[in-house]
């Protein structure tokens, strides 16, 4: 085989993915009532979210006290976490939910067989296009907050070039890491048969992420700070970005710096740690047959 029909029989990973976008659209417009009825229920939550949190800043000017914060920062810190927990509930936690049915029906054995790698193949082959609604809904809070920042009277903000390519950069880290711990967690179930437990799991992890890590950094909370930055680094995923868009990119501080950095390279730790425990899962799965 020449060099030319080698690199022809080569996947294209883009393709594929586009493949399963579509396909997963059509299956979701197949029922489309349940897709809005889907979509209005993503958004609904997340309204009485907005809702709740408009009820505490009544009664404190911030969240955490001497976090800096305040209301508008705070609803860029959530629009953030909907950015994130959207992608990740659209592309790879349908996927995930499903890993255990296909151990158990075998048809983890055909998506082996095919001539692609097989962590991609189950992590992309299923998209939920409702969760994406919380996605847009998170643009809309991002854009009224990122106004008034830049509108109030004392100490206006508007984010630099610099900072807004930046968040970018890392709500992708944040993305990754997500998907990495979700890869992992669903990778155990090749050795427990059947992994019931993962959407519960991923939830009490995951709801640290959801908070400005200073409330953690004092008292009894920081084990769970230590913990959950630079062991299993939830923490990162939201704080950091929300913090470069959030505040000014100058002056920071070394620790914050330092911080940035850290979430950098927990991104590249986390896919390459999430790579190794699948490809040891793999290695264990003995087929559904034998």
């Amino acid at each position: 085989m020449n060099a030319t029909s080698t690199e022809s029989a080569r996947p294209n990973y883009w393709k594929v993915f586009l493949t399963f976008a579509r396909n997963s659209l059509v299956r979701d417009m197949t029922f489309r009532v349940n897709f809005f009825l889907q979509c209005i229920s993503s958004v609904g939550w997340t309204l009485m979210n907005v809702g709740f949190y408009l009820i505490i800043f009544q009664y404190a000017d911030t969240i955490g006290e001497g976090s800096g914060w305040d209301r508008d920062r705070f609803f860029l810190f959530i629009a953030t976490t909907w950015f994130i927990n959207s992608l990740v509930q659209a592309f790879f936690m349908p996927n995930a939910q499903e890993f255990s049915e296909l151990i158990r029906t075998g048809g983890l054995d055909f998506a082996l067989l095919k001539p692609i790698d097989t962590q991609f193949l189950i992590s992309f082959r299923r998209i939920d296009w409702s969760a994406l609604s919380n996605f847009l809904a998170g643009v809309v809070i991002a854009s009224v907050s990122l106004h008034g920042l830049a509108t109030r009277e004392t100490d206006p903000m508007i984010p630099s070039f610099s900072a807004v390519v930046l968040y970018l950069v890392f709500v992708a880290c944040g993305v990754t890491i997500m998907y990495s711990l979700m890869i992992c967690l669903s990778a155990t179930s090749i050795w427990l048969g059947r992994n019931q437990t993962l959407y519960n799991f991923w939830f009490y992890i995951t709801n640290f992420s959801r908070y400005p890590m200073e409330i953690y950094n004092r008292g009894l909370g920081k084990p769970l700070y230590g913990f959950f930055t630079f062991v299993i680094p939830v923490l990162l995923v939201v704080n950091v970005p929300a913090r470069l868009i959030a505040k000014p990119i100058n002056p920071r501080t070394g620790e914050e710096w330092m911080l940035v950095c850290w979430a950098f390279v927990a991104t590249g730790l986390s896919v390459c740690v999430s790579r190794w425990v699948f490809g040891r899962a793999l290695s264990s799965y003995r087929s559904a047959s034998s």
